[in-house]
């Protein structure tokens, strides 16, 4: 007789999705004069995607530096007069240099709009733009996604809430390609029940650094949780009567019938609950003429729980 856990399996269909993914849009209205990224290509954060036309932005730019140096050199020519210039006029200069630096400020951030940059670094998606056309502020023009790990939703039955703990290992299986099962590990736990579902959202995080998988696909999700541990017999020590179930325990070199109660059939074993206790000999050969009480002796088998067993006088 050996001792196995049965094994609590939860198995559900995940939704995979980028570690993050932006959807980069315009802040200004204007004609597209440059793309600068391709589809399915990599970049830096910060990188330049998309430049709008900018001629008036540049101008405004220039003629904003220009205010800043008139007001400027007035100011310092006012400080410099301080006897003969109101401290009025002198705080006017101030205002107007401030006022000017603010306007330069302002100009500077309207051609800086012009130029649409990477949020994140990651693939570049389909760009839904082309050269000429013209965008309106809010417009999405493509989509950045980090996809060096996915993150896989899954809900799972509330039975299970309290055996999960963050960090424990998934069995991850994209659908629709023959793969084997990928290694992943829980990277968040929801804090509310579905109440129609009775189930839990469940995070877990897959690592794909070499770019094998995609946002979007679907995994078959398995969790394992320990369950309780049943004791294991060979299937050729099961017997049957009228009574039920049973196996010929040895105690004392003597046959004892011992009922049992099957919990699941396996093609190796079968886990039971009965009144034995882990390395008891049980037979597995020649119960058919087995009494209660009869001799028996070990035979050739291994020196276990398993060992075969022949009656030794019938």
């Amino acid at each position: 007789v050996a001792e196995r856990t049965l094994a609590d399996r939860v198995r559900a269909i995940g939704d995979g999705k980028a570690l993050r993914a932006v959807t980069v849009r315009s802040e200004a209205t204007g004609l597209v004069t440059d793309i600068l990224v391709t589809p399915g290509h990599r970049i830096e954060a910060g990188s330049l995607m998309v430049r709008l036309e900018n001629e008036a932005e540049t101008i405004a730019l220039e003629r904003a530096r220009i205010m800043v140096e008139d007001a400027r050199d007035e100011a310092e020519r006012l400080r410099q007069l301080q006897d003969s210039v109101t401290d009025v006029r002198r705080r006017e200069a101030e205002l107007a240099l401030r006022t000017a630096e603010l306007e330069l400020r302002e100009a500077r951030y309207n051609l800086e709009k012009r130029e649409i940059m990477a949020p994140i670094a990651g693939w570049v998606g389909i760009i839904d733009v082309a050269i000429g056309d013209r965008v309106a502020a809010q417009d999405a023009l493509a989509t950045v996604s980090d996809r060096s790990a996915l993150l896989i939703d899954f809900r799972v039955p509330e039975r299970v809430i309290p055996q999960l703990t963050i960090g424990m290992p998934v069995a991850v299986t994209p659908v629709g390609l023959d793969a084997v099962p990928l290694a992943a590990e829980i990277s968040a736990i929801d804090t509310i029940v579905d109440r129609a579902s009775r189930t839990l959202r469940v995070q877990a995080r897959l690592d794909n650094r070499d770019d094998q998988l995609r946002a979007g696909m679907a995994f078959d999700v398995e969790l394992r949780f320990p369950g309780e541990t049943l004791l294991s017999v060979p299937p050729l020590a099961l017997q049957w009567s009228s009574d039920g179930a049973f196996v010929w325990a040895v105690r004392e070199g003597k046959a004892e019938r011992v009922p049992v109660t099957i919990r699941q059939r396996n093609a190796e074993d079968i886990l039971i609950e009965a009144a034995l206790e882990p390395g008891e000999l049980i037979v597995t050969e020649g119960v058919q003429n087995l009494r209660p009480g009869s001799d028996v002796e070990v035979t050739d088998g291994p020196d276990d729980a398993r060992a075969d067993l022949v009656p030794a006088r019938l």
